[in-house]
């Protein structure tokens, strides 16, 4: 899913025009902007690629019911990109916790800490789909999404320390997840 180029101006002027019910309007601010919210809900749902469809559809859906509230106060990739992530964060919160790794399945990825390599982009991206659910939220949105731990614990609910304590969590669990697999 490769996003169409877009401008602020004329997400603007489709954004006012779909909110007046130009369902073609709409079609352009989607594909405009699919590419990347899918990739944000892709990340938050473990990298599962059918919750991943599922969450994107939801978060264009909703976007279409909400789009008359929508203020021009900011982008609205912007908007729109906020509102997915908290389509992803309230589908993570509805998981039972037995749908996540447990601590105990978490010695499984090793012990042995290995330095993060970049280059290895694969291996990267499914050792952060075995990670527990609040703890890959925490690393998608503070080291993907740029989000501030307060605005972190603020959407999942906890403190800010919390958030900072999982995303530490996180980025050990990487490490061994990255190393266990080049030894």
């Amino acid at each position: 899913m490769i996003d169409a180029p877009r401008s602020e101006p004329e997400d603007a002027a489709l954004v006012r025009r779909a909110a007046s019910g130009d369902t073609r309007a709409f079609e352009a601010l989607y594909r405009r902007h699919v590419g990347r919210v899918h990739g944000a809900v892709w990340r938050l749902s473990g990298m599962n690629a059918t919750r991943a469809e599922e969450l994107t559809q939801e978060a264009f859906v909703r976007a279409w019911q909400k789009l008359g509230s929508f203020r021009f106060e900011s982008a609205f990739t912007t908007w729109l990109h906020r509102l997915a992530v908290n389509v992803a964060l309230m589908d993570l919160r509805s998981r039972s916790p037995e749908d996540s790794i447990e601590d105990d399945a978490l010695d499984a990825l090793g012990e042995a800490p290995r330095p993060f390599c970049a280059g290895e982009r694969a291996d990267l991206e499914r050792a952060v789909a075995t990670l527990p659910p609040r703890a890959r939220a925490v690393l998608v949105l503070h080291d993907i999404e740029g989000w501030k731990h307060e605005e972190i614990g603020h959407e999942l609910g906890m403190a800010v320390g919390s958030s900072k304590a999982q995303l530490h969590r996180a980025r050990a669990l990487l490490r061994r997840a990255l190393g266990e697999g080049h030894e």
